[in-house]
Formats: structure tokens, C-alpha cells, sequence
């Protein structure tokens, strides 16, 4: 195996010789050996052919695969570089003596060759704790190269400096300005640029400022101080830097700055030793000016500006923001002066204590030369007067309500000319009369109010502050009116009551007549000023005569000068159950009680052509049919299922219709009666109703809660109604009970003669009577002895509306007229006896016959023809001659 290794070797050998002949195992080396060559330079070529001696081999070299150098026996070559053409690819070639087909070629080598002459860069490496740098000088993509350093000052020429035996570094202590160059053979590189090296010293520097304040104005002095520890002032050069930038340079350590806004900014200093500039300290910690723009303005400040009897004013006097202030004090009263310890207490902190009136302002002061601030605004001090001032409400009343006019007084009882002061809370205080006018007041204005008076000739004197007056503006009040009766009865007047919060304080009440106004949004009214009520009235209560229909009215309250008015009170109704020819409410079915499943129309006629529906529930809330129900045109239909009681009625532009109550019930029975009033004489029927619709035959029905028949029955009928008729009714069927409905009865208008036909009557049976009293007189005078009695009836004539009823006992009664008070009864005696006359004989028996007139007062206003009732008896008895 190893046999077949070693032919294969030897096969690749001789076939990489006899290939090309050449056999690649001689080297080629160039000394020096740099990655770059310069003009000028040389460079060696040496070529080993790694066998046998150097003698047994002649040496050929190649550039770019052209003949550069023909076979000869050296096997060195060195190559003057003189441009750039030098550069390129070099190989050595080796034939053997004695074997010329024996040749050897070498790796290649690749030659740069740089035309541009290089430059040597200096660079500080490194800074030691000792205080000194080291330098390295090279020259960019090179070897081999040896290196100088110089340095020179300002003040003194270059000069080489040691380098220690070092390379390409070089250690210095000390500043100044170095360079670098290069040398390698022949040639010489370019020197570096200038590198300053600056030497940073261990001495530690402050900088101060003077005079310390935090902060600094427009105009000041300002001194900056560095201080360098370890040395003179004389051994130093100081440097400064504002914001970053070397500013100022001075062999003194003080920066004297007049300050301005752009001096605000971080100021730094170094010291730098004399002689030596490039050896310095280290830049100081920063100090920060604040400049402010402007002169600062001093503020004074008093406790009190009005010096109490007997007493004094504290003044304090700053100037901010800032410290070392000193002040000064002035004051004025006829003239200005500076004021010294016999004019004020001096306190510290800028305060001072006085006790006289006048003008004082200050300034304040500081540093070296002074500076001062403006002058402080001026305070006037006065000082009060044994004598009271107080703000009083020139009005009656305590409660002001927004929008109304009002005027404050400020009293001061004393004979002195005074000017008035106010404080209020809308304004600081001014002078103004003694009356502050508001003329339209609001919540803005709520708050305290004070006065004080100032002599008119002498203003520095003047009362304290009166004691706060408080004001308070309500919202403008809303009368409550109230009306009495509600329901209308014939011949009652109407009186509205209008309530207004506080009634005693001044007001007038306006009262007036609701109209329904159709053509804005539901429920509105507009109003109309009642008789005698252009100006108002002192008196909270309003009478209405001969009122007849449905009304509504309104009211409410004005006071002062302007008028000021309250809102209108909410619209009171007073109802009236009769129809009126302009507007009327129909109720379908007529009656008052409903079931909850009923469905009730409401329909409006009269005259007019728009129409709305309105109804007030137990608890006072009116609402309009829109609300409630489904409308059409002027009728109005109630749900069923729906639970109401209520008043309905009808309005138009004109008029308001006779109002209804009608009631809708869950209950199982209701009384069906009349929901419009009845008239006096007509007739009304009355039952009671099922839910079920059945019949219902036995039946109690109950006025004003008392039973009015002794037995049941179906229906409650009345002929012939009449005003004792009117009332609370309800029934009661199987131990159930319906509600209570109120029946009203209206009065029907009675002739004009309707009293002289009663008056008439009583004068007929009088004069009647008289006649029978005065026959029966003369009748006695004339008869002798005994007489046989003679039983006289006397008769009435009939009065018209009158009825002559006899009873069993031959009672006769006649109601002359239901409103006059005369009834006539005449009792006749059941004895049978007669009396004769002439030859008959008359009986001792008497027949008496008594008349009696009577009268009952239906009402007061019947009072006096009571009085005009003859009440007579009168006795007939049979008599003998005497």
C-alpha cells in the first residue's frame, strides 16, 4: 500500500514538472519588507531556491509575467523606486547549472509604490497623574519609521525634544505647542500639524460672587472673584468663560459687571500660570447669575390704613424678589420730606410705626455704589373720628327680589359736611352721596355692605367702616290668589284673596281677568286688569258682583318707584254649573259617576270656531284634553280605564263653557244623576247603576248621608225640584255603596210681581176679618137677651197659585204662595145646634170660629213681610137680651 502511495506521489511530481517544467518551491522576499514604498526609497529583491548552493543556480526576475531582471548569477537585487510605474506583481525564476531543465519559480510579491510624499500625525494619548501627556507620533498606513518631536511656546522657537529612547512616543510636563516627523532611509515624511498640549495643574479654584444675591437687577454692580488655592494672586493669569465661551482674560481675579439681562448665564474661571500659558488649573465649578430685567419696585404694605383714636399704623416696606435692601421713607402732607426717627419708630425688617396722616412711600438700597429701586406706590393714611356711620335700606320692606330697585343710605349723625364711602362686593371702596343706587337688583349683588364718612375740608379724617349690612336678592315672588266660592250660586258674590309673601311690605295688588288665548301654547292665557284695578289695591281682597259663568282670574303685587311687579299668580277658576249662550260643555252620557271601562265624550258648542278642553283634578292640576285623551275637532273622548275626578270645562278665544264634575270609578255601582244643575220646579230622577248592567229595583238612596226614604225602591223621583233639594246624594244597593255626587239647584227668576200678589192676598183675608170683627160688634149692641148663635163661615177668595185643601176635621188650609208667609185655617165647631131668631129659640150654646194667619220665612230677606202676618181669633157665642 505504501509502494502504490509513493508512485503516486512521484507520478504527481513529474507530472507537475513536465507539465509546465517548472516547479514551485523557490521563495522571493523583499527587504524591507513594507506594505507601501515611496519615491525615493529602494527596495531588495532576494530569491531562494531552497536547494543546493546559491552558486548551483542562475536568477531571473519577472514583473507582471514580463522579464524584468535576466538570468545571472545574483540572486539579490535591489531596485532604486523612482515613480510610480515601479509598482506591480515581482517573481523570482531559478535555473540549475547543470540541469537546465531544472527551473524553480517563487511565490509572488506584490509592490506599492506611492507617489504622494506622506505626513507624520501627532496625537495625545494619554494624560498621567503627575501632570504630564504623552504624545505618539506615525505616519498613516506605514512601517519603519523613526520619529522627532518639537515643541515651541509663544515666546520662545521650536526645538527638538528627548524622546527617551521610545519609539513612536514621547513622555512631556511640559504645555506648548509639539510636533512630529518621520524619517525611514532616505526619506523624510512631512512634520504633523501643531498639537497645544496644556498642562492641567492640581490647584483648586473658586469663583465668589459679591455681593451675593440671588438675584441681580438691570443696572447693578456686580464683582466676580476667582480665587486659585495654593499661590499669589501676582503668580496667576485668570481666564473666564460665560456659558461655555471663553469671555474675559485679566492678571486680576476680579470680573467687575454692570448687569443687564444678557449677563443672566453659568460664568467659570481658571488661573493660568505666568509665564508658563500652557500650564493652567482646572476650570472652577459653575456660579449662576440672575439678572432680572428693570429696575425692581419697591411694595409697601400697612396694616391698617386708617390710624385709630389714640393709636398708630404699622408700614412695611420690600422689594422682591431679592435680599440687602435698605429702605428710606417718605412722607407727604403739604410738602414731601424724608422721614427720620422724630416722624416714625424704625423697626427692622423694613417697618415702621406712625402716627400721623399722610402720603408715605418708600424705596429701597443696596450695595457699593447704591442702588435703588423705584419708589413704592404711596399709601394714605387717615385717621378715624369718634363718630359712627350705618348703612340702613331706604325701603320698608325687608326682602329685595331680583329686578327690583334699591337704595342703601349712609347715616352719620352729625352737623359735619361729609363725603360717603361704600364698600360693596361687586367694587373696591369709592365715593359717591350718601344713597347707593342699584337699580336693577340680582344674585350678583348679594353680599355685605359698609359706609364710612370722610371730612369734606380734611379727607384724612373720616368714622370707621359701619357694621356690615347684608343683602340678599330672592327671585322674584309669585302670589298665591285664592277663590271663594268655587262654584257659583246665584246672587253670591266672588271674592279673590291674593297672598304675597311679606303682605305689609308695600305692596299694591293688580288684579285681573284670565282670557284663553288659543294661538300660543296649550294652557296659556293673556289678562285683562279687573274694574278698579288701573292702580292697585291696598287691600289683599277683590269682591266680584253678579258673577254668573265660568270665570278665571289672576293676580299679583307691585311696589316702589319704578314699579317693580311680582310674577302673575297661577289662574284661579270659579265654576258655574249653567250653560252659557257663547260656550257649553255636553256630557255623553249625561250624568256625573262613570265606570272606569266607561267611554265619556266631552263636546263643546256655542259660538265659537277653535275650541280646547281643559280639566282641574283633586290635587289642583290642570291639564288640557291634548294631555289626556284622543281629541277631534271640539270633541274630547275619555279613555276608558281611565280614573278621574275632575272638573271639565271648555275655553275659546271669548269664553269659558259651565264646568262639569264628572268622576270615573272602579267601583260596582255609581248613582246616575244629573251632571248640569236642575232648575227649581223641574223634576229629577235619581237611581243607582251596576257595573253589570242589570236592573236595579231595591235601592236606598241617602242625602247628606241621611236615608231619605223609608223603604227601598227603584228610582228617587222629585216633581218639582226646589233649592232644599240641593246636596249630597248616593245610593246603596246589596251592601254596596256608590260615591257621592253633589245635585245643584238653580234658581229659576220670579216675576216682578211675585211679592205683590202675597201682599195683595194678606190684604183681602185683613180687611176681610176687620169687616166680620166689626158686624159682629154692631150685632152685639143691637141684640137684647140671649140671641141664638149663628155660625158664620167665612169665605176666602181664591188667590191665584193658591189651593184650598178641607181635611176630615174640616180643617181648611191654603198655602197663599210658596214665598209669602200668610196661611188662612178657619175651624168650624161640630156642634149641630143652630141658633133661631124671632120666635125660635136661641140656645145659651157659642160657635167659635177662629181664624189664624201665619207666616214662615223661607229665608232673611222675608223678614219684614213676616212681620206684616195678623194673627186673629175670633169667637162667636149665642147671647140673651139683657
Amino acid at each position: 500500500m505504501q509502494c502504490e502511495l509513493s508512485l503516486l506521489s512521484f507520478v504527481t511530481v513529474l507530472s507537475t514538472v513536465f507539465c509546465d517544467g517548472l516547479a514551485e518551491d523557490a521563495v522571493l522576499d523583499v527587504e524591507p519588507y513594507w506594505s507601501t514604498f515611496f519615491i525615493g526609497e529602494s527596495v531588495t529583491f532576494k530569491c531562494d531556491m531552497n536547494e543546493g548552493e546559491k552558486s548551483d543556480w542562475q536568477y531571473k526576475i519577472q514583473k507582471d509575467g514580463q522579464a524584468f531582471v535576466h538570468y545571472n548569477t545574483h540572486e539579490k537585487y535591489t531596485l532604486s523606486l523612482r515613480h510610480r510605474g515601479d509598482k506591480g506583481q515581482y517573481q523570482c525564476f531559478g535555473r540549475n547549472k547543470y540541469d537546465s531543465q531544472l527551473i524553480k519559480k517563487s511565490n509572488t510579491v506584490n509592490l506599492s509604490v506611492s507617489a504622494a510624499f506622506p505626513k507624520a500625525t501627532l496625537t495625545l494619548t494619554t494624560t498621567t497623574s503627575g501632570g504630564s501627556v504623552i504624545l505618539s507620533c506615525s505616519v498613516k498606513n506605514s512601517e519603519g519609521w523613526t520619529y522627532e518631536y518639537f515643541r515651541r511656546t509663544q515666546s520662545t522657537t521650536e526645538a527638538p525634544v528627548r524622546t527617551d529612547g521610545e519609539e513612536n512616543r514621547v513622555s512631556v510636563k511640559q504645555g506648548g505647542i509639539y510636533r512630529c516627523r518621520g524619517s525611514r532611509g532616505p526619506i523624510t515624511s512631512y512634520i504633523s500639524d501643531d498639537v497645544p498640549i496644556d498642562i492641567t495643574l492640581s490647584n483648586k479654584v473658586v469663583i465668589k460672587q459679591e455681593p451675593k444675591w440671588p438675584q441681580s437687577f438691570s443696572g447693578e454692580v456686580v464683582t466676580l472673584k476667582c480665587e486659585v488655592q495654593g499661590g499669589d494672586v501676582t503668580d496667576w493669569q485668570y481666564d473666564w468663560r460665560f456659558r461655555g465661551k471663553k469671555s474675559y482674560s485679566s492678571y486680576g481675579n476680579n470680573w467687575i459687571l454692570t448687569a443687564t439681562r444678557s449677563s443672566s448665564g453659568e460664568y467659570t474661571c481658571k488661573g493660568i500660570k505666568r509665564g508658563d500659558p500652557y500650564s493652567s488649573t482646572e476650570w472652577s465649578d459653575a456660579i449662576t447669575l440672575a439678572v432680572l430685567p428693570g429696575k425692581p419696585k419697591a411694595q409697601i404694605q400697612a396694616d391698617i390704613k386708617t390710624i385709630p383714636v389714640g393709636g398708630n399704623v404699622t408700614l412695611i416696606c420690600s422689594v422682591s424678589p431679592s435680599s440687602g435692601w435698605k429702605y428710606s421713607w417718605y412722607r407727604f402732607l403739604e410738602s414731601s420730606h424724608l422721614l427720620t426717627a422724630q416722624d416714625a419708630v424704625f423697626h427692622v425688617n423694613g417697618k415702621i410705626s406712625v402716627s400721623q396722616v399722610g402720603l408715605y412711600w418708600c424705596k429701597g438700597g443696596r450695595g457699593n455704589p447704591v442702588y435703588y429701586s423705584e419708589d413704592s406706590d404711596a399709601v394714605t393714611i387717615d385717621q378715624n373720628v369718634p363718630y359712627r356711620a350705618v348703612v340702613k335700606l331706604q325701603h320698608k320692606w325687608p326682602q329685595i327680589y331680583n329686578g327690583e330697585k334699591i337704595t342703601l343710605r349712609c347715616d352719620i349723625h352729625e352737623e359735619i359736611e361729609w363725603e360717603y364711602e361704600f364698600k360693596s362686593p361687586m367694587s373696591s371702596p369709592f365715593i359717591t352721596k350718601n344713597e347707593l343706587v342699584i337699580f336693577y337688583a340680582s344674585s350678583s349683588v348679594n353680599g355685605d355692605y359698609k359706609c364710612r364718612g370722610r371730612k369734606k375740608n380734611a379727607p384724612q379724617f373720616l368714622t370707621g367702616w359701619s357694621d356690615s349690612f347684608s343683602l340678599e336678592v330672592l327671585q322674584k315672588p309669585s302670589p298665591v290668589l285664592s277663590v271663594s266660592p268655587s262654584w257659583l250660586s246665584p246672587g253670591v258674590s266672588v271674592t279673590l284673596k291674593c297672598e304675597v309673601e311679606n303682605p305689609s311690605a308695600g305692596w299694591r295688588i293688580y288684579w285681573y281677568k284670565a282670557i284663553p288665548d288659543l294661538s300660543k301654547i296649550t294652557g296659556c292665557y293673556s289678562y285683562e286688569l279687573l274694574p278698579d284695578s288701573s292702580n292697585g289695591t291696598a287691600q289683599d281682597l277683590y269682591i266680584i258682583h253678579q258673577q254668573t259663568h265660568t270665570a278665571a282670574f289672576a293676580c299679583r303685587a307691585a311696589r316702589g318707584d319704578p314699579l317693580f311687579y311680582t310674577l302673575n299668580s297661577e289662574p284661579k277658576f270659579v265654576w258655574s254649573g249653567d250653560f252659557n249662550a257663547e260656550a257649553s260643555l255636553q256630557v255623553i252620557p249625561s250624568r256625573v259617576q262613570h265606570f272606569s271601562a266607561d267611554s265619556v265624550s266631552l263636546s263643546c258648542e256655542g259660538n265659537c270656531t277653535e275650541w280646547r278642553v281643559k280639566k282641574i283634578n283633586n290635587e289642583g292640576a290642570v291639564s288640557d284634553c291634548v294631555d289626556w285623551v284622543v281629541t277631534k275637532g271640539s270633541t274630547c273622548q275619555l279613555h276608558s280605564g281611565l280614573h278621574s275626578n275632575a272638573v271639565y270645562w271648555c275655553e275659546c278665544a271669548s269664553a269659558f263653557s259651565n264646568a262639569v264634575n264628572i268622576t270615573k270609578q272602579s267601583e260596582a255601582i255609581i248613582l246616575e244623576s244629573p251632571v248640569h244643575p236642575v232648575a227649581e220646579g223641574d223634576p229629577v230622577t235619581l237611581s243607582c247603576k251596576l257595573r253589570e248592567e242589570q236592573t236595579v229595583l231595591d235601592v236606598i238612596f241617602y242625602k247628606d248621608d241621611k236615608v231619605i226614604q223609608s223603604d227601598t225602591i227603584q228610582e228617587l223621583t222629585i216633581l218639582a225640584v226646589s233649592k232644599s233639594d240641593e246636596g249630597f246624594y248616593k245610593c246603596q244597593h246589596a251592601g254596596k255603596e256608590s260615591p257621592q255626587s253633589w245635585m245643584a239647584v238653580k234658581s229659576v227668576p220670579k216675576p216682578e210681581n211675585d211679592l205683590f200678589l202675597p201682599m195683595l192676598i194678606a190684604g183681602l183675608v185683613c180687611g176681610f176679618l176687620l169687616i166680620i170683627l166689626f158686624l159682629l160688634f154692631c150685632y152685639y149692641k143691637k141684640s137684647k137677651g140671649s140671641s141664638s148663635a149663628r155660625s158664620q163661615s167665612v169665605n176666602q177668595s181664591s188667590v191665584t197659585d193658591c189651593m184650598i185643601n178641607q181635611d176630615e176635621k174640616n180643617t181648611y188650609t191654603s198655602p197663599v204662595h210658596d214665598d209669602t208667609c200668610v196661611y188662612e185655617s178657619i175651624k168650624v165647631s161640630d156642634d149641630n145646634e143652630t141658633c133661631t131668631t124671632g120666635g125660635r129659640d136661641e140656645s145659651g150654646d157659642v160657635t167659635y170660629a177662629s181664624i189664624e194667619l201665619k207666616r214662615v220665612a223661607k229665608n232673611e230677606q222675608n223678614k219684614k213681610t213676616e212681620e206684616s202676618c195678623i194673627y186673629s181669633d175670633v169667637m162667636i157665642r149665642s147671647s140673651t137680651a139683657q
